[in-house]
């Protein structure tokens, strides 16, 4: 049970760490997530049902933050050319403006991991590596 509250812990203090920092640019890391994926996508594009297999989140929290996204001018959902029932999400140049800015702060910040030296982020790393992997992580 320590081990559990240890971890859950900590995950909520370093997604408020990167909440805060995230902020300014009008992200939250769930937003950035997304914007991350979009940037990294061969096309600048994803279809939003593939967004949800890839952050694991429900096809209703892709559908909230691509929408907020668009609101705010950093992605546009259009339909699929390839797939008339999918919709796809495109990350726009001010979005891709705004992930390199957001990034760049975050890595400054150690992406709120700052107490921990490299060797440690490495064990880390290498502790969580069996539950993510028979998660189907990797």
């Amino acid at each position: 049970m320590h081990a559990v509250t240890s971890l859950m812990r900590a995950q909520q203090i370093i997604q408020g760490r990167l909440d805060a920092l995230l902020k300014p640019h009008g992200l939250t890391f769930a937003r950035y997530e997304a914007l991350v994926l979009l940037t990294f996508s061969s096309r600048g594009s994803l279809p939003l049902g593939k967004m949800g297999e890839r952050l694991q989140v429900h096809p209703t929290s892709v559908t909230s933050t691509v929408r907020r996204l668009e609101t705010d001018g950093l992605v546009e959902r259009r339909a699929s050319p390839s797939d008339g029932r999918a919709v796809l999400a495109s990350i726009t140049p001010r979005g891709r403006a705004l992930v390199a800015a957001a990034t760049a702060e975050l890595v400054d910040a150690d992406f709120g991991l700052d107490p921990l030296s490299k060797d440690e982020l490495a064990s880390l790393s290498d502790l969580l590596r069996p539950v993510r992997r028979d998660a189907g992580d990797f």
